[in-house]
């Protein structure tokens, strides 16, 4: 059994800044081995990606994110983390964490947090 928790999610006021966590638990081997990435859903919209670090450590962000967001990981302590800055109100969204791994045999490892709420707001 693998789980993923997160935290740091929170109310903070636009121009603001939060620090996610997102730490591995139990059956997970080999974490060096896994794309790692953070998600959001806001309310009535579809989950989109926000960032991603692959396993080699090259990061990916989505346009709406780009200077603002930094996502960093830490194998040692099987965490990605995610550094959000000017923090706007269209940020507002519950944040998911993801660890993958693509094996040579199927099944992939695909993993996901329960979730963390991001509110900006005055």
């Amino acid at each position: 059994q693998v789980q993923l928790v997160e935290s740091g999610g929170g109310l903070v006021q636009p121009g603001g800044s939060l620090r996610l966590s997102c730490a591995a638990s139990g059956s997970i081997f080999s974490i060096s081995l896994y794309d790692m990435g953070w998600y959001r859903q806001a309310p009535g919209k579809q989950r989109e990606l926000a960032a991603t670090i692959t396993s080699g450590g090259s990061t990916m962000y989505a346009d709406s994110v780009k200077g603002r967001f930094t996502i960093s990981r830490d194998n040692a302590k099987k965490t990605v983390y995610l550094q959000m800055n000017s923090l706007k109100p269209e940020d507002t969204a519950v944040y998911y964490c993801n660890f993958y791994r693509r094996m040579t045999l199927p099944p992939d490892r695909d993993f996901w947090g329960q979730g963390t709420q991001v509110t900006v707001s005055s």
